[in-house]
């Protein structure tokens, strides 16, 4: 937590030759990694939008489409007509969707270096990635129906009948649809960080992903195996 306290500010100021790198990344945390970055926003697609507008800033979670076109790639959302927020957006320049992965507390008893010296501290190990980009408002009936049929059949793959548009009556999604708002997201930068215990000595990251594993709470198991997976061969 000592760590984590220190970590989430930007790093950089914004300029027009040096643009704002607002996530504090040291080299052995820093991703770089496209395919990486692509896997955890369509494994965690339920993503923080975050954007300036006239009361400051504004975010809504919803959950997304990642699509691989251009460089970056683009993102598909959708927000409900009723939300404000999808106005500030069409005036909105560049806005950021914050994709949350695996987290977890870090206890120094973990660390077998705590018997050696006790110089440890608590801590929390997180992978995320920030997108940052183009937002672009649709309102075109065709678009939404496409969108949603596809985010729908993107959560539904693993159900044993998946649900379908078609499984309700057409003017009951015509109805939905009018109240919803959709949004395109061109990419134009991504930032990666994986904090998974690189910093520590190979000892201390074998400790963390033993006690993730023993300890097996929510994303433990998944943040173990990265942890482990992280330490080069031979140590």
């Amino acid at each position: 937590m000592f760590l984590l306290h220190r970590e989430m500010y930007c790093a950089t100021s914004h300029t027009a030759t040096n643009p704002a790198v607002c996530m504090y990344q040291p080299n052995h945390f820093r991703i770089d990694d496209l395919p990486l970055m692509h896997a955890l926003m369509r494994a965690r697609s339920f993503a923080a939008l975050v954007s300036p507008g006239s009361a400051g800033l504004f975010a809504t979670h919803l959950p997304t489409v990642l699509r691989s076109d251009g460089r970056f790639g683009f993102i598909e959302c959708h927000l409900a007509r009723a939300n404000p927020h999808w106005k500030d957006l069409a005036q909105s320049s560049e806005a950021l969707m914050i994709f949350q992965g695996p987290e977890g507390y870090i206890t120094p008893n973990w660390y077998p270096s705590k018997a050696e010296h006790g110089k440890v501290v608590p801590t929390w190990n997180y992978a995320l990635v920030h997108a940052y980009g183009r937002p672009e408002v649709i309102e075109d009936p065709q678009w939404l129906r496409r969108h949603v049929a596809e985010l729908t059949a993107q959560q539904e793959q693993s159900e044993a009948k998946p649900w379908a548009l078609s499984d309700a009556p057409d003017t009951f999604i015509e109805a939905m649809l009018r109240g919803i708002v959709g949004c395109r997201f061109a990419i134009t930068r991504l930032e990666g960080k994986w904090k998974m215990s690189q910093n520590r000595g190979t000892k201390d990251r074998e400790g963390v992903g033993r006690g993730l594993s023993e300890r097996g709470q929510g994303d433990d198991l998944e943040m173990a195996a990265m942890v482990l997976r992280g330490i080069p061969a031979g140590g």
